[in-house]
């Protein structure tokens, strides 16, 4: 689980099963004997990239330390209908205890491993690397950042503490450009903190506003066609790192690509993807 905080995991299955159990998932407890011991696997009803086989095996070991796990398919891996990814055996009461949780949690993974796999794939001949973004489900952005990482793209920041960004509205608010990354380098100096800097431009004025002033570490050529974005790539000449941002889809991934940019963030990555179908069976 390179990456995982384990206390903001152990958190996460904490509350989560909390919210699913409350005092007692009443409905095993009145059907399923305490003593009965069974078997279940993971069937795979998609095709796609599995993602959360850690995950699931972390909360099955959380729900039951006596869980016996079986992995067939490790994350990363592209699966398709009618696969088996992992046997679990222990308490039946504690198998559906579990399940719940490790299914809409690797279903949501899975389908984020498979779109960024689809993305990173695209591309994957040029020296572009696709980024994912903040637009994530409240409290779940470390699950899924996993898996954009599990599906082979790479994570951007992790939120608003550990990268500047400046973006059109804080533009506004500041009042130009300029202001705005003089404001950021003198904040950065008084409270002595160590953060790369990107800045976001709508057009050709704003990338001249930019490289007028510096002290950027990255420009970000937001909503620009790719004909414009090829005339701004050269225009920045790699004084700067360059991202491509806005709108980008499967269909348009490979033309901005093509145009020369270091970056491209996919917001779709995580506000956009298909869960995958998975089920947990008898066996």
């Amino acid at each position: 689980m390179e990456l995982i905080n384990p206390k903001e995991l152990h958190q996460f299955v904490i509350a989560a099963l909390e919210e699913d159990v409350r005092d007692g998932d009443h409905t095993s407890l009145a059907c399923v004997p305490a003593d009965a011991e069974g078997k279940a696997h993971l069937l795979v009803k998609d095709d796609g990239v599995l993602a959360g086989v850690a995950l699931a095996e972390y909360i099955f070991k959380h729900v039951d330390p006596d869980f016996e796990i079986d992995v067939h398919i490790q994350d990363g891996t592209p699966v398709k209908y009618g696969d088996i990814a992992f046997v679990v055996k222990g308490k039946s009461q504690a198998i559906l205890k579990a399940e719940r949780l490790v299914l809409n949690a690797m279903q949501r993974m899975s389908g984020v491993a498979t779109l960024a796999r689809q993305f990173a794939d695209t591309v994957k001949d040029l020296p572009v690397t696709i980024l994912d973004t903040r637009k994530t489900t409240p409290l779940l952005r470390f699950l899924e950042k996993w898996a954009v990482r599990i599906g082979g793209a790479t994570n951007y920041r992790t939120g608003l503490y550990d990268r500047i960004m400046i973006k059109d509205n804080h533009v506004d608010f500041c009042g130009s450009l300029t202001k705005a990354i003089e404001k950021v380098q003198a904040y950065l100096k008084d409270k002595q903190l160590d953060l790369e800097i990107t800045v976001e431009v709508r057009d050709m004025e704003e990338l001249e506003e930019v490289l007028a002033i510096g002290q950027v570490n990255r420009i970000m050529l937001d909503n620009f066609d790719t004909d414009t974005m090829r005339k701004a790539v050269k225009r920045i000449n790699k004084t700067f790192e360059v991202e491509a941002s806005g709108g980008i889809t499967m269909e348009t991934v490979r033309a901005y690509a093509e145009t020369g940019v270091d970056f491209i963030s996919v917001g779709a990555l995580t506000h956009s993807f298909q869960s995958l179908d998975l089920s947990l069976k008898k066996k």
